[in-house]
């Protein structure tokens, strides 16, 4: 799993959500209407991950999880977050299931959040620690791993 990139593993996470929601839907299907609102959670999981990445193509700075980190990155939707766009890609998965409207569908979701928070948020901290130090424990503190106040 060290180098199955995160948006690799969202895709992942996708098609098993699809394909397990759609050929093993346990627990019944939601009614339409409701999940009809999963398209709001996706969409702003969509925007979320773009905002992202366009401030760290803005930036110049590398994206890449396993690679060295060369800046931190203090604006934009990482004023608020300092992982907006696992955030994003949660949100995203999560309107999916949604989407799909039953319980199995919520697999990828789940499978994704632990990957993120158990493997990818812990490795990429203890990168940026060691390569931002003190720089990077004040905006730990100052910044919640998930989402702050807009």
């Amino acid at each position: 799993m060290r180098r199955l990139l995160p948006p690799h593993f969202v895709a992942v996470a996708l098609l098993v959500s699809v394909s397990i929601g759609v050929v093993a839907p346990l627990g019944g299907r939601m009614p339409s209407a409701l999940r009809v609102v999963g398209a709001l959670p996706l969409l702003v999981g969509v925007g979320l991950t773009m905002r992202g990445a366009a401030t760290f193509e803005r930036l110049g700075t590398n994206i890449r999880t396993f690679d060295d980190p060369d800046r931190l990155v203090r604006t934009g939707v990482f004023a608020r977050s300092r992982n907006p766009m696992y955030l994003g890609f949660a949100l995203l998965l999560a309107g999916v299931a949604m989407v799909i409207g039953t319980l199995s569908a919520w697999i990828g979701p789940f499978a994704f959040l632990v990957a993120a928070d158990r493997w990818y948020i812990p490795f990429e901290e203890e990168r940026m620690r060691t390569t931002f130090g003190e720089e990077y424990e004040r905006y730990r503190a100052e910044v919640p791993r998930w989402i702050g106040p807009w």
